[in-house]
């Protein structure tokens, strides 16, 4: 084969603040060629990349670096890792194989050579699913929600959960756990149309916060016990005023703050005190050996089945990651976010 164009992905300049700029924070490079069929291995394997996940958290490794994080920023002129899952193309590795599906974390770019698999896993994918699903509701997304919860709600069946940006992946799969153990779901998100899925999945009470005041729905529908949180700002201070004694708020995201360089000073946290309230911050990666074999023993059934229910949307091509990657800042995509490099 003649050597063909390795397109990639590449992060272009830091940003402070504001969204993330396709073509000046990302840039798509074709300068790069490789030869698949001749490219050295040096007893590793060559990985022709299928579909990318893009996620609210990759805002936060635009920052400078004088910006401290629990992730490293990305570096300039550097294609964007992200999770993904690609075909083994050629291979001298003794573990893996032509034609196994590869998921974990991967440049964003057409072809990587792999000298090992740390970081990497071997697909199992025994109900055949979609391989964008490992990206979404059986990718970090669905582990997300599945670890956490399991980790620090505590929930009692009949008690009332208030999930935020609850038509996202992460979200979607909260409400549907929730309810398969017998809470009362409260769902908000930004459109009209991520409500009407909200009300598909379960959800008891959906609203859109951009047209119904969040504090007016916890009012009429709380009080609540536990509290997912994707938003932070005034949505987290709202569901402090609504919580019952001894809630349980799991923070996951703040994106109110994630592009503006401002946090909106939550005024009444003194409420912790008096309302005897538990915090629960955490980082998905710490909670993996603790609950990955329960995980994947759980969920691909109840996806497979069609008891768990997600949706995607795809951005063709790796030269539409960064409109992707903006579109998931504003709130603009109606599913999990999929960058589509190639078929199979």
């Amino acid at each position: 084969m003649a050597p063909v164009t390795n397109g990639r992905v590449l992060f272009n300049s830091y940003l402070a603040e504001g969204y993330p700029e396709p073509g000046k924070t990302i840039v798509y490079d074709t300068s790069e060629t490789i030869d698949p069929d001749t490219v050295s291995l040096n007893g590793g394997f060559l990985l022709k990349t299928l579909d990318y996940s893009v996620d609210p958290y990759m805002r936060g490794r635009m920052r400078p670096p004088t910006a401290k994080s629990y992730a490293p920023p990305y570096t300039i002129g550097e294609p964007i890792p992200s999770y993904g899952v690609a075909v083994v193309v050629r291979s001298e590795h003794p573990e893996v194989k032509v034609g196994n599906y590869i998921y974990g974390f991967l440049p964003l770019q057409n072809y990587v050579v792999k000298s090992n698999l740390e970081g990497l896993q071997i697909l199992e994918n025994p109900n055949n699913l979609p391989l964008s699903t490992f990206l979404g509701v059986l990718g970090m997304p669905g582990k997300t929600a599945f670890m956490a919860w399991r980790e620090y709600a505590s929930a009692k069946k009949g008690e009332t959960v208030f999930v935020s940006t609850s038509a996202g992946p992460v979200g979607s799969l909260v409400i549907q756990i929730a309810k398969l153990e017998g809470l009362k779901v409260i769902g908000s998100a930004g459109s009209d149309e991520k409500v009407q899925f909200m009300k598909e999945i379960g959800a008891d009470v959906a609203f859109n916060y951009k047209t119904t005041k969040t504090e007016e729905i916890l009012e009429k529908e709380g009080p609540i016990d536990i509290y997912w949180d994707n938003v932070g700002g005034e949505t987290l201070e709202a569901a402090i005023d609504a919580a019952r004694l001894n809630a349980r708020f799991i923070e996951c995201g703040m994106i109110s703050a994630y592009n503006s360089g401002y946090s909106f000073p939550i005024r009444n946290f003194f409420q912790i005190i008096g309302k005897s309230l538990t915090f629960h911050g955490f980082v998905v990666g710490r909670l993996t050996a603790k609950w990955d074999a329960e995980f994947y023993k759980t969920i691909p059934p109840l996806v497979a089945s069609g008891q768990i229910k997600h949706k995607e949307h795809v951005f063709n091509g790796l030269e539409s990651a960064g409109a992707a990657i903006l579109a998931v800042q504003k709130g603009e995509n109606k599913g999990k976010a999929i960058v589509h490099a190639a078929d199979v």
